[in-house]
């Protein structure tokens, strides 16, 4: 009985994309209930939304355990519709995207970014400016797109309100940024855009922001 009130007690999977899954610790003074040949180990038998339980498998090893991001758009894609270049080419890859309404994009922050030298030499932190303006880029991929009839040559990143750090970012994360647009002037180019960011499904950054793609 104990058993099962645990596993109804248990908390509901995170709708986060791409969050971790890590097993619980076994509770000090008790053998643990699944045993693994060498090198594997079991997954615990855990509570379905619909309350079902799922039996016990075999888990893969952690090299095998995540699968990779979606290419929606790849680098060389991202590169013909944004005018940004190195060092301030901050989107690798564009994971999710749909035309007028929002774009998922990725940058993976090595401890080669070229920033990293000096903020700061001893403790590694991506500096928060260049996280706004890589959640800018992503904004950009949707303003640009046919669908929005925006300018390559005329497109600008107009302002932000409401910017919020919540997690610092460091070398070895994987920051996936969602830009969404939420109200668009067609006839001045102007677009307001919500952002968050996230490491891991945790959220490390959020604002609004202000987008020009001017046609002429």
């Amino acid at each position: 009985m104990e058993a099962t009130a645990a596993a109804a007690a248990a908390p509901a999977r995170s709708a986060l994309p791409f969050r971790s899954r890590v097993a619980a610790a076994a509770r000090p003074g008790r053998a643990p209930a699944l045993s693994a040949a060498p090198g594997r180990r079991l997954v615990a038998r855990r509570a379905a939304g619909d309350g079902q339980a799922v039996e016990a498998q075999e888990a893969l090893p952690i090299e095998k355990r995540f699968p990779p991001f979606p290419s929606v758009m790849d680098i060389n894609q991202i590169r013909e519709i944004l005018p940004h270049r190195f060092p301030f080419l901050l989107v690798d890859r564009v994971i999710e995207y749909k035309g007028g309404e929002y774009a998922v994009g990725i940058k993976n922050v090595t401890i080669n970014d070229n920033f990293f030298p000096g903020h700061f030499p001893e403790r590694p932190i991506m500096p928060g400016v260049l996280m706004v303006e890589a959640m800018a880029q992503v904004g950009g991929l949707v303003m640009l797109q046919p669908e929005i009839g925006g300018s390559r040559d005329n497109f600008f990143f107009a302002g932000i309100d409401k910017v919020r750090f919540r997690k610092p970012v460091i070398a070895g994360d994987t920051l996936i940024m969602r830009m969404t647009l939420t109200k668009y002037q067609k006839r001045f180019g102007l677009a307001k855009m919500e952002g968050k960011a996230y490491v891991g499904g945790d959220l490390v950054c959020e604002g609004e922001f202000l987008l020009v793609s001017a046609t002429e």
